[in-house]
C-alpha cells in the first residue's frame, strides 16, 4: 500500500485499527466498548485533564488544539478513523497538553482506561497497535512548530483540507474561515487570501460556510510536504 492511497478517499464504515486486530483481540475490545455519537464542536477534553476513555472513531474526527497564554487555540494533531484517540492515556502520560474538540460529526468506539488497562496484558496486538499510534502522534506534534516556522499559509492550509477530506465522508465539509485561521494559528485575512488563491486555481470552491474539493490531485501538489510525511507515517500502521 502506498502512501498516497492510504488515506485517500472515503473512510471505511469501521475504525482501522479495530479492522487490523485478530478476530479474538477485536472481539473482547469490542465487547468493552459502547458506541457513542461524535457531535461536531463538542469537547471531549479540555487541555490539562485527562480522558477517562479511549476512542476509536468509525467516522468523523477530532483535533488535537493547544492553547498558550492568552492567544486562541491552534491544531497540533489530528485523529480519525485511521487511529485511536486516547493511547496517551494507557501509555503513561496524563494529563493531556491539549484540548480535544469534535471537528467532523460522526460516531466512535469508546472503552473506559480501566476496561482497556485490564485487557492489554491478554492483547498483544492491540498493545503495539496503541504504541504505534502514540508513535504516529508523535510525529505529528514534531511536524506542528516545524510547519508553521517554514511553510506558506497556502500551503499549510492545502494540507490542512487534505487531512479533513481524508477523515469525511465526500469531497464537502462545513467550516468557516474563522475556524480555519484558529486552526491554522493565522489571521482570518490570511486563510482569506490563501483560500481565495486555491479557488482562483480551481481546486476547491467556498461558498456559505462550506468548503467542497473539486481537485484533489491539485491540492495535494499545492500542499506542504508535511502531508507526505504524514501518509508515509500512517503507512506504518498497516
Amino acid at each position: 500500500m502506498s502512501p498516497k492511497s492510504f488515506l485517500y478517499g472515503m473512510p471505511g464504515p469501521e475504525n482501522r485499527l479495530v479492522q487490523r486486530l485478530p478476530s479474538s483481540e477485536r472481539r473482547e475490545l469490542l465487547e468493552r466498548c459502547e458506541l457513542v455519537e461524535l457531535n461536531r464542536l463538542t469537547t471531549l477534553c479540555e487541555q490539562g485533564e485527562s480522558l477517562n476513555h479511549l476512542y476509536f472513531p468509525r467516522s468523523g474526527f477530532v483535533s488535537l488544539l493547544v492553547q498558550l497564554d492568552q492567544q486562541g487555540p491552534m491544531e497540533v494533531g489530528m485523529v480519525g478513523w485511521e487511529t485511536v484517540l486516547g493511547s496517551e492515556r494507557v501509555l503513561g502520560q496524563a494529563p493531556l497538553p491539549w484540548q480535544v474538540l469534535v471537528q467532523g460529526g460522526g460516531n466512535s468506539w469508546r472503552i473506559s482506561v480501566p476496561a482497556m488497562e485490564q485487557l492489554l496484558p491478554t492483547s498483544p496486538r492491540l498493545l503495539r497497535l496503541l504504541q504505534k499510534s502514540h508513535q504516529v502522534r508523535l510525529h505529528q506534534l514534531a511536524l506542528a512548530p516545524a510547519c508553521v516556522r517554514y511553510h506558506l499559509i497556502e500551503q499549510r492550509l492545502a494540507r490542512w483540507l487534505l487531512m479533513c477530506l481524508d477523515r469525511t465522508q465526500g469531497e464537502s465539509f462545513p467550516v468557516t474561515q474563522a475556524f480555519i485561521s484558529q486552526m491554522l494559528g493565522v489571521r482570518r485575512v490570511g486563510v482569506t487570501v490563501a483560500a481565495g488563491e486555491l479557488q482562483a486555481r480551481g481546486l476547491i470552491e467556498y461558498r456559505r460556510g462550506k468548503i467542497t474539493v473539486l481537485q484533489r490531485t491539485g491540492l495535494q501538489a499545492q500542499a506542504c510536504s508535511c502531508y507526505s510525511a504524514d501518509l508515509r507515517v500512517y503507512a506504518e500502521l498497516a
